[in-house]
């Protein structure tokens, strides 16, 4: 739903937007128009006040001596030295007659004010595009959107947990880009969207007859006796004989209404309008304003016989209904007049930021764009060459891959990216989908391999290697080269890559250069790897490969899951972004963590270096304090003593990232982690679970950035899904299955394992929640120490051996994730009891079995 509003909120808004903009800028200036208007013409639209005011008999009879046609309309104030108004009868077609101000002192014309004509075209373009009919439908219908646009706004950012208010309603002057200009629109439109919805909701009122109808059906009051309603004209004549001579229609006494008009208004009479009728029969209309009146619209309304005077109704604002007090206030509303001059203040402010909401939305939508343009460019439109297609430059290189988390997969579409900048064409496949026929046709492959575990093949490999690693091919007409990725943390670094490479060797491959092997993604591995590429291609790489940049998000939310709890705590948080990032269920988040600035003050100490001394780091004036906070800080500092500040600064490395499964989807408007603290020996806390869980506030930035799972993605198909996790593995868990209920999907099984029911339940609410209503199909739940015996969630999945064995035949997918120690291993080995070692074999190779571990 998310989705398709998102783009719909932005197509309306590149279109719709303009004339939306145009609309709020005309508006802002006529609603001050009587103030400029009246600033301008000081000498016209005031008088010299005379001894008496003349009565409304004495004012017609003078206008129409001067004006040579009848009185259809009068604005008059009864006491100042404004000058009066006076419309003449409408020539045929038209709605209104000439207007004319006058001396109500001594009923002379006065000259037409300056500006007039000009205020009349801005109330033309604002409400008819000056097109007429065609512009009154165009602004109708943008209308209809900004109150699409406002709905749809508040539904696309509103998170479901951890509204943060002061997130919401400031704005970061320190951003730039499109992290800038995504806070003007989000956060200035949230100021202003209860303005906009008046602003709708009042102009609909005029621009269709449904919405004025509706209203007036839905909150007014029933018509009273005898009023004339706006647009009605009363009892009309019927045609009389074809030939008969006209009826002259009787005179208006014009003594016998100004008398109505007073003894029905009283003394606190202010300003009337009076309305006289187009045809013989019908009744004269007066909307008066009282001094007494609430805001300039209040008006009352009497409906009067202007031959005889006789008064038919008068209908006081005061005795409506709020409903139709509010309806009758249309016009002030839409100002903002009903609420003083403050309320029309903010009504043009917000009016006067319309274009605004269109500027920035394009430069997002442009910036938008203009990645996805980046990133078709980054992979070259790659994967359309088929193998054995000859290019430019001979076949298509095969790029394969084997990635356990999403890095392998990110390296070897940039690999690709660097061969086709140099006009060579590529073909990137995951590993799994490499054929002995790839191999065969292929004269130059690049691997790029990451290993998991202690030396194993990414589970998305395992079938490339049971089925070619060990087969005797002859690969002589093979030019190859191996970049592998590893963490020398574990016995065999690199294990996978290495066994690939020795394999292509003895089969007769042909090394385009020894083999890279990158340890926890060492930059300086992957530049010699790109640089091995630019010596083959002739070409010099543009620039160093880069990771996306880290952002920062709002750490928002921060709540423990299991006080009493006798582990250490656990905390689920909320991050919100002003870029609009987007990820997918499955998706990793990559965290700076930063030290904790006692920390710092601690490895300060004994220094002699204060903490606020200047220091520049990356191109950053920063102080010393704020650089240390983001680097490795040595327990032993003998060799550090003695150094300027500058040389410590630039001593220590950066402090690591940490890696965290993402536990929510992007429909919720908040990325959200479920983070363990981990606690080391002395009692201090990890360095990236205790920046998230307590040295950073709630409010704090947090450096982050978004890695692509695919490996964890939900299947392509709809089929059930069988999730088992432990302890805060429940957070890549977790997005999975408010993704599958986000679509609908309700064949989901969770198992999730954890210490005690009564404290250790991560959000237990919420999943008991989806079971009672059937988007959980099923939960087992192992808590292990509730009992003597230890139960673990392998032990209730071989509890439930049958179930799992019907859930797979209906083609179920198995996801965990967790820690690989203990849990994976456990659930791994028990399936593999339950379903024997080729059928797990095969259900990785088809990708029905994934894991997320750590």
């Amino acid at each position: 739903m998310k989705k398709v509003l998102f783009q719909v909120h932005w197509f309306f808004g590149i279109t719709a937007g303009l004339v939306l903009a145009l609309m709020g800028i005309t508006g802002a200036l006529y609603s001050f128009q009587e103030e400029i208007i009246d600033a301008l013409n000081p000498d016209t639209l005031f008088v010299q006040p005379g001894e008496h005011r003349l009565s409304l008999a004495e004012m017609v009879s003078k206008v129409e001596a001067q004006g040579h046609d009848t009185v259809s309309m009068f604005r008059i104030e009864t006491e100042g030295n404004r000058v009066a108004q006076v419309w003449f009868k409408p020539a045929p077609g038209e709605r209104r007659g000439v207007m004319h101000n006058f001396d109500p002192f001594t009923g002379a014309f006065k000259e037409d004010a300056v500006g007039q004509d000009v205020f009349g075209f801005i109330l033309n373009l604002h409400r008819f595009l000056a097109a007429g009919e065609y512009g009154k439908q165009v602004t109708a219908a943008c209308t209809l959107i900004l109150l699409f646009f406002c709905l749809s706004g508040l539904y696309l950012r509103w998170p479901r947990q951890a509204l943060n208010w002061r997130v919401w309603l400031t704005l970061d002057w320190a951003k730039k880009g499109r992290s800038f200009n995504w806070d003007l629109h989000s956060v200035f439109g949230t100021w202003c969207l209860i303005v906009y919805l008046l602003l709708a909701i009042t102009g609909l009122n005029w621009s269709y007859d449904w919405v004025s109808n509706g209203l007036n059906t839905l909150i007014g009051d029933p018509p009273v006796a005898g009023e004339q309603r706006r647009g009605g004209g009363g009892p009309r004549p019927g045609p009389g004989p074809k030939d008969a001579t006209p009826v002259a229609a009787p005179a208006p006494d014009y003594a016998a209404i100004w008398d109505t008009i007073q003894k029905a208004a009283g003394p606190d009479l202010k300003t009337y309008n009076l309305r006289m009728p187009q045809a013989p029969g019908q009744m004269a209309t007066v909307f008066y304003l009282l001094k007494t009146a609430p805001h300039p619209r209040a008006l009352n309304q009497i409906t009067l016989d202007p031959v005889n005077g006789q008064l038919k109704a008068n209908t006081r604002y005061t005795d409506k209904g709020y409903g139709a007090q509010l309806l009758v206030s249309n016009y002030a509303l839409h100002t903002g007049s009903y609420w003083g001059l403050t309320g029309r203040l903010v009504i043009t402010v917000a009016a006067l930021m319309m274009p605004l909401f269109f500027i920035t939305g394009w430069l997002l939508y442009l910036d938008r764009r203009r990645k996805k343009r980046d990133i078709r460019n980054a992979r070259g439109e790659v994967g359309v060459s088929t193998p054995g297609a000859y290019g430019s430059q001979g076949p298509a290189w095969l790029i394969g891959f084997a990635s356990q988390s999403g890095f392998a997969e990110q390296l070897a579409w940039q690999t690709a990216g660097q061969l086709q900048s140099a006009g060579l064409p590529v073909r990137v496949q995951r590993l799994a989908d490499v054929t002995e026929q790839d191999l065969n046709q292929s004269r130059n492959a690049l691997f790029v391999v990451s290993t998991f575990g202690d030396g194993e093949a990414p589970d998305s490999a395992r079938g490339f290697e049971r089925k070619l690693l060990g087969r005797p091919l002859d690969l002589e007409n093979l030019n190859y080269a191996v970049l592998g990725l590893g963490d020398r943390q574990y016995q065999h670094f690199c294990g996978f890559a290495q066994r690939l490479h020795d394999w292509l060797t003895e089969r007769g491959g042909n090394t385009l250069f020894a083999p890279v092997e990158v340890d926890s993604g060492d930059s300086a591995a992957l530049q010699h790897w790109q640089q091995q590429l630019g010596e083959l291609t002739g070409s010099t790489p543009a620039n160093a490969w880069t990771a996306p940049e880290y952002e920062n998000w709002v750490l928002a939310q921060r709540d423990w899951l299991n006080p009493g709890s006798v582990g250490s705590k656990v905390f689920l948080l909320g991050l919100i972004s002003a870029s609009g990032t987007q990820w997918q269920a499955g998706d990793l988040i990559e965290v700076l963590p930063r030290n904790a600035p006692l920390a710092v003050e601690r490895f300060l100490a004994g220094l002699g270096i204060a903490a606020d001394t200047p220091v520049t780091v990356d191109g950053l004036n920063e102080t010393l304090a704020q650089a240390l906070s983001s680097r490795q800080l040595p327990a032993n500092r003998s060799h550090l003593v003695g150094l300027h500040a500058q040389a410590l600064a630039d001593a220590l490395v950066p402090l690591a990232m940490r890696e965290y499964s993402i536990a929510s989807i992007p429909e919720e408007g908040s990325l959200q982690l479920i983070v363990r603290q981990e606690i080391h020996p002395d009692g201090s806390l990890g360095l990236g679970s205790g920046w998230l869980t307590e040295h950073a506030a709630v409010g704090d930035a947090i450096s982050l950035r978004v890695r692509r799972n695919s490996g964890f993605h939900l299947p392509v198909e709809s089929v059930p899904m069988i999730l088992i996790g432990n302890g805060t593995g429940l957070a890549g868990l977790r997005s999975l299955l408010k993704a599958r209920i986000a679509q609908g999907e309700p064949r989901n099984w969770l198992l999730f394992g954890e210490r005690h029911l009564a404290h250790d339940f991560h959000c237990g609410e919420e999943l008991n929640g989806w079971l009672a209503s059937g988007d959980l199909a099923r939960l087992d739940l192992a808590f292990s120490r509730d009992q003597a015996q230890k139960v673990y969630v392998q032990d209730r999945l071989r509890e439930a051996a049958e179930e799992l064995r019907v859930w797979l035949a209906e083609g179920a997918a198995i996801y965990i994730c967790g820690s690989l120690e203990g849990m994976a291993t456990g659930v791994d080995e028990t399936l593999k009891a339950l379903l024997g070692e080729q059928a797990v074999q095969a259900l990785i190779e088809q990708g029905r079995y994934r894991r997320d571990v750590y």
